[in-house]
């Protein structure tokens, strides 16, 4: 296809937006005639030009509604950090294997990542990551119980505690608002789903670099309890080697 009919696509696509402020990718697709990889490849190239924001199944380009504004915020920042740590997460688990994912913006970066995997089961109470997960054919997404929260596009409450209890996966893989070297990892979450770090044999930790060395309110666990943190490049050496000291740390590349 040329250049001049890419273009022309993708003006397409940035109308539909502004007149439905949202659309799902099948309805992009449908509307510009073209399959939902190409529409895919053209939200990507879209976002990194910051016409348009790229949410769970779909984009939108005006205002958030103010729930929904604080999570779809977050994806954005850092995303190319969140990228490359979704992708080295993803690699992490092979065909057949069990994963617990977290709610968050990191961890929906790693459900992207996963699609391309082969009968692999996700348990998650994030809605942002089963909305991501819902067309790819080899994965089967296992949806906890609980209590919608607009604000992080997921559920909580005594239902998902109950759900993760039965649970034990392959990888458990979390995120946090921050790693504190003196009061370990982190959330701003007061309902934080503790029973997450019981849910598997394994736990990854993937948190971009602007975390690392900063708090947050509310402890979760120890650094020394993840058995793997994932991180960007852009993490500083003295942080590298003083959180290799505590546990395994993976930094991953673009």
């Amino acid at each position: 296809m040329s250049e001049t009919a890419e273009h022309s696509r993708l003006d397409s696509i940035v109308q539909l937006l502004k007149m439905n402020t949202s659309a799902s990718i099948a309805e992009i697709a449908e509307s510009v005639h073209v399959s939902q990889m190409t529409v895919r490849r053209d939200l990507q190239k879209l976002v990194e030009a910051g016409q348009v924001i790229r949410i769970p199944g779909g984009a939108r380009i005006e205002h958030w509604r103010g729930a929904e504004r604080s999570f779809f915020e977050r994806l954005e920042k850092m995303s190319h950090a969140k990228r490359s740590i979704g992708a080295a997460a993803a690699a992490l688990v092979s065909d057949g294997e069990s994963v617990v994912l977290d709610s968050g913006t990191t961890t929906l970066h790693v459900a992207r990542e996963l699609r391309a995997r082969r009968n692999v089961v996700v348990f998650t109470f994030s809605l942002a990551a089963l909305e991501e997960l819902t067309s790819a054919e080899g994965i089967r997404v296992e949806l906890t119980g609980g209590v919608y929260r607009p604000s992080s596009h997921d559920l909580i409450g005594h239902a998902v505690a109950k759900s993760l209890t039965s649970i034990f996966a392959d990888t458990v893989i979390f995120g946090a608002a921050a790693v504190s070297f003196s009061r370990g990892v982190m959330v701003h979450d007061p309902d934080a789903q503790h029973e997450l770090l019981q849910a598997g044999k394994r736990k990854v930790l993937v948190v971009d670099s602007s975390k690392i060395g900063t708090e947050a309110t509310y402890r979760l666990c120890g650094i020394e309890d993840c058995d793997l943190i994932l991180t960007d490049k852009g993490i500083s050496p003295e942080d590298l080697a003083r959180l290799g000291q505590m546990t395994k740390v993976q930094v991953a590349t673009p």
